[in-house]
This record gives structure tokens, sequence and C-alpha cells, in this order.
């Protein structure tokens, strides 16, 4: 008899996250079935359970007792809960969404909280739809889990055992639970995720005013620099957009610190020393944390972020959460 670490879960939207999740899911021989409006009969092809029939899929995870995952962009969200409140009105949620905060209204307005656990893979490349999806995406990325509900004491045991299955979800797939509140998340991405997007953007429109030689010279500084760029724009004004709260605070940051070096730059003499410098020891810090610990020979995986085993509700595990969400940490549920 085949024993499986996950409930039933079915994906509501398969493009490069949602399609690479199933596809991960697959080869870990865990249940898993989907929708999604665009590519159906392709991944239909490719030999995976997935309908084009929202009502269908949802009363199918009804029957089954699924887990839903919400993998479609944030714009369709609170249509997506409004088709699970009337179709799989018991089933658990959990979303791959690159905003929390925005996201948790949804769910606090339909009274959903006590079965929804939010997530968010950190993994993704430019190229987006079900053809752009693969397995291994989430291969040691960190995936950001939610705890606002526990946070506030009303976890009950029913929610303990939810925030268990999407931890071992991301784990299944490869990537490390990091637990994080809803606010701290969109702050932290704003930084390392949405940010760069606008930049990439900036980027491509200064390097393009160069014209053929500036294209013609540009290197892998500059293509590294602006490889988001190719990201559909509307994808891209999703993130941003809905993650503008968080996203222009960091955005008057980053501009201060250009600011701040365009005038050095403008003295006689030029100076670039304290953006370099700084800029360096940043980088060095970051990356020190990220990948210290990448480089070991041994044949055991090694993560870089420091792991707690937390049992969800038993006494003082909210206050772990805390602590490892401090650390930028992990957590191995028990």
């Amino acid at each position: 008899m085949t024993t499986y670490q996950l409930p039933p879960i079915c994906i509501l939207g398969l493009g490069l996250i949602g399609g690479s999740l199933m596809r991960d899911l697959t080869i870990s021989n865990e249940r898993v079935f989907g929708y999604t409006m665009h590519g159906a009969r392709a991944a239909q092809r490719d030999g995976f359970d997935v309908s084009d029939n929202m009502e269908e899929v949802l009363r199918r995870a009804e029957a089954d007792n699924a887990l839903i995952v919400v993998a479609v962009p944030m714009a369709a969200v609170a249509s997506v809960l409004d088709q699970v409140a009337s179709f799989a009105p018991t089933c658990d949620i959990t979303d791959v969404v690159s905003v929390k905060e925005r996201v948790y209204d949804l769910i606090v307005e339909r009274d959903m909280q006590g079965r929804y656990v939010g997530g968010h893979p950190m993994a993704g490349t430019e190229f987006s739809g079900w053809s752009a999806s693969h397995e291994g995406l989430f291969e040691g990325a960190a995936w950001a889990v939610t705890y606002d509900y526990a946070r506030e004491g009303l976890a009950d045991d029913h929610w303990a055992a939810l925030f268990t299955t999407v931890c071992r979800l991301a784990s299944v797939v490869g990537a490390e639970a990091v637990p994080v509140r809803v606010s701290l998340h969109d702050e932290s991405v704003a930084r390392v995720s949405h940010l760069p997007h606008v930049i990439a953007e900036a980027l491509s429109l200064v390097g393009d005013r160069g014209g053929t030689l500036a294209q013609s010279l540009s290197a892998g500084s500059f293509r590294g620099a602006t490889r988001v760029a190719s990201t559909e724009p509307e994808l891209v004004r999703n993130m941003c957009e809905t993650n503008a709260d968080s996203l222009v605070p960091v955005l008057d940051e980053f501009i201060e610190l250009l600011q701040a070096a365009r005038t050095s730059l403008a003295d006689d003499p030029a100076s670039m020393k304290q953006l370099a410098e700084s800029g360096n020891r940043a980088y060095l810090r970051m990356a020190a944390r990220k990948g210290a610990r990448r480089e070991s020979v041994s044949p055991v995986k090694i993560s870089s972020r420091p792991v707690m085993r937390v049992h969800p509700g038993a006494p003082g595990w909210v206050r772990q959460l805390e602590q490892v969400e401090s650390l930028g940490g992990r957590v191995e549920v028990f």
C-alpha cells in the first residue's frame, strides 16, 4: 500500500510556480491534481491530472478533503477564494502568492483564517506559464510559511496540523520552511525580490538609450542585472503594485543611495568609495549568511539557514517560531 506524506493536493493555477509544484509532487508520488485556465491541454498531454473546469476541480477537492494551493496572480485571488467558499467550503487552504498581507486580508474578510496557512516559495525564473514549469525549481529554496493566526492566540489543533502539512509540502519538493509574519514577509520581499524588478526595468531603458553600440558592448554585469526585465510586464505589475505599501519606502531608500553616489561622483575629485565599499561589505555579509556552508564536501545536504525542530501545537511553539523567524531560520516539524 502506498504511503503518502501529504493529503491530496489541489493546485489552482499552473503557471511557473503551480506547474513546477505539480511536477515535483508527482515525481514524489504524492496525489495531486489541478486547475488552469490556460495550458490545460498541454499539461494533460504531459500526463498530468489537470482540468480547465474550476467548479469540477473544487468539488473533487471537497470530496477528497484535499489541501488547496492557490497559485494564481494576486488580481485573481479574491475570485478564486469566493469559488473555494462555494464549492470546497471545508478544504484547508494555502497559497504561493508573492505578497502575503493582501492575501491574508482577503482570507479574513471571508472568515477562512482558521483553515488557511500562507506560503511563498522564494524561487522562480523570468519565464511564465505551464511551459516554463519544471522539476527541481524549489530545491534548497526558502518557502515562507505564515503564522499570524497562531501568534494571535487563535490556533487550535486543526490549524497546528495544517501548519505542519504546509511545512511538509515545502519539504517534499526540496524547499525549507521559514516561518514569517505577513507584514515582515512583504517588507522583506520588497527589498530582495520586487525592488530588483524595478531596477532591472529602469536599467534596461538606460542601456537601450545607448543604441546599438551600447548593446554591442554590454557584458555579463548588464545581462545579470537586467535578466528579470524579461519577465512578462503583467506579472511584474502584479508583484510590485500589490506590494506598493512596502515597496515605496524601500525604493526611497534605494533612490537616496543613488543620489548620494551621484553627489560624490560629481565632486572634484569624483568618488565612488563609500558606496563601493559599503555595498561590497553588505554583499559579503549576505553571501556568508546564505551560502557559507555550501562548500562542504559532505554528501549530506547542508543548509545555511539555522534550523529549529518544532512540534506545532505544543507549549511554547509560537515563541519558537518567533525565535527562528528572527534568525531567518527554517523549521522542521515533527
